[in-house]
């Protein structure tokens, strides 16, 4: 479990407090939280959202509504703390006059809830109310407190180089860098921390974790399910602004990273920017893009991308993505690192596979039926959260044989029990000012540069079956090195 929190006392502002978001992942996160006494003992919360005509007491009823659906607590205990706890201001669009009443709602609560004036405001809205919204909360006067007050940001973090740019400019007209944190939920999950403790904690493959025993690194990020209502937000972004910009590029950073000087928000950021750096410019043979057609294991039963209702159908939106990167420093000279992301994969799966060279005499080789196996391990982030390490031994018998077992680890079998979806332990972390889970500036720019040559192409994405892994060409990008996806 997280923490507890220091934090005197707080009042959470939710912007887009009736959406999905709110639904699914923060409104059951605060609930656990605080039935967990991991949250401030006075705290409140105020949503924010267009329902003019919901009040404090329908807005209670729908959250205790949606926590019922979750199947979470008791009629009673989610009676009681939406009770105590939620309020709920209307708010139409980004204008001034919204902003001020929202800051004479905020002072309201505040005082008579005895809060100390510690603030988070949460910013879960579409990306082009991002530069309004800040501009308008900092002419209310809600940039500041008398406490401390936190920015939280979902991604998408503008959808170029350009305009990544001139958001953090207007962020930090009104915002210190120390007060914004740039969510990407993936830095949350347990396993994706536990990467750390894998790397630094654990002699025995840091010491192998670099260009003379690793041959090659898998990244992947494969959805099983299609855009899922999503068409109007996916026609404009694509797999490469949706999931490799972010989700895979920060999987890329803490895979590639030198060991920080100190487990701290600085220390392992710039490490990652560094990696970024360090990354060449990715050639036009380096990546593939694809989009699914109608498929499925059934024959043909799942609809194509063009088929989906809202998208075009003559869509050239890239719903799938695979890429070759090379990372030019001391660690990973020559080191190929492949990212792939899809929608309408085999099944879902997150996964880090780190191939290990081969030994550099191939003994074994003279020997018939007595061919090695390359060492994968595989660091598997959802589902079924784990690791799994392959290691050659002989086989029983007189003749010399190799088989490849396999050395496993699954958090819900060590520890019976489910891991966190990663909102509780961010929210947490905001309270005590941590930020080494969220994205700096720097970092979202870096990460932008790096594939803006990529965004304005106009090469036709490679069609691909649904329920397939993507198109025959990336898998030629990696046949090229001799080396082939991980799909286990």
């Amino acid at each position: 479990m997280p923490a507890k929190s220091s934090a005197r006392g707080c009042l959470f502002v939710m912007f887009g407090a009736t959406g999905d978001l709110m639904r699914r992942k923060l409104l059951p996160a605060l609930f656990q939280l605080a039935t967990g006494h991991f949250l401030p003992k006075h705290y409140r919360i105020i949503g924010i959202a267009r329902d003019a005509g919901m009040t404090d007491a329908s807005f209670r009823a729908w959250a205790a509504q949606v926590l019922a659906d979750a199947g979470i607590a008791d009629d009673e205990a989610r009676r009681r703390w939406c009770d105590a706890h939620l309020h709920y201001q209307s708010f139409v669009g980004p204008e001034a006059t919204d902003f001020t009443r929202l800051a004479a709602r905020v002072e309201e609560v505040e005082r008579a809830a005895d809060l100390p004036g510690n603030r988070v405001l949460y910013l879960a809205l579409p990306p082009q109310v991002f530069p309004l919204a800040i501009g308008a909360l900092a002419q209310a006067g809600l940039a500041h407190s008398r406490g401390w007050t936190r920015l939280l940001v979902e991604k998408p973090f503008g959808h170029d180089l350009a305009s990544a740019r001139h958001l953090n400019e207007l962020v930090h007209r009104h915002f210190d860098e120390t007060q914004v944190y740039r969510i990407d939920h993936y830095l949350a999950k347990d396993t994706v921390q536990n990467l750390l403790a894998f790397r630094f904690g654990n002699a025995l493959f840091e010491s192998a974790w670099n260009r003379e025993h690793v041959k090659s690194v898998q990244l992947t990020v494969a959805e099983s399910l299609g855009v899922e209502g999503r068409a109007a937000y996916y026609e404009k972004a694509g797999a490469l602004r949706d999931i490799v910009q972010n989700h895979l590029t920060q999987l890329l950073t803490l895979t590639a990273m030198e060991v920080p000087a100190a487990f701290d928000a600085d220390s392992i950021r710039q490490e990652k920017i560094k990696v970024l750096r360090s990354v060449q410019p990715i050639a036009a043979d380096a990546v593939v893009f694809g989009q699914y057609t109608a498929g499925g294991q059934s024959g043909g039963s799942l609809p194509g991308y063009r088929e989906e209702p809202g998208v075009a159908r003559d869509s050239a939106v890239d719903t799938f993505v695979a890429l070759r990167l090379a990372i030019e420093n001391w660690r990973w000279q020559g080191v190929p690192f492949y990212l792939r992301t899809g929608k309408r994969l085999t099944r879902r799966s997150t996964q880090i596979v780190i191939e290990f060279r081969e030994p550099p005499i191939a003994l074994f080789r003279a020997i018939d039926c007595c061919t090695p196996h390359t060492n994968l391990l595989s660091i598997k982030l959802q589902p079924d959260e784990g690791f799994n390490l392959s290691f050659d031994v002989k086989s029983p018998g007189n003749r010399l044989t190799l088989e490849t077992r396999h050395m496993e680890f699954r958090y819900a079998e060590a520890f019976g029990t489910s891991l966190s979806a990663g909102y509780e332990t961010l929210l947490l972390d905001v309270l005590e000012g941590d930020q080494t889970l969220f994205v700096h500036a720097d970092e979202t720019e870096a990460s932008w540069r790096l594939y803006e040559p990529l965004l304005y192409r106009t090469v036709q994405p490679a069609a691909y079956p649904a329920g397939s892994w993507g198109p025959a060409a990336a898998d030629s990008l990696l046949a090229a090195g001799g080396a082939t996806w991980c799909n286990r």
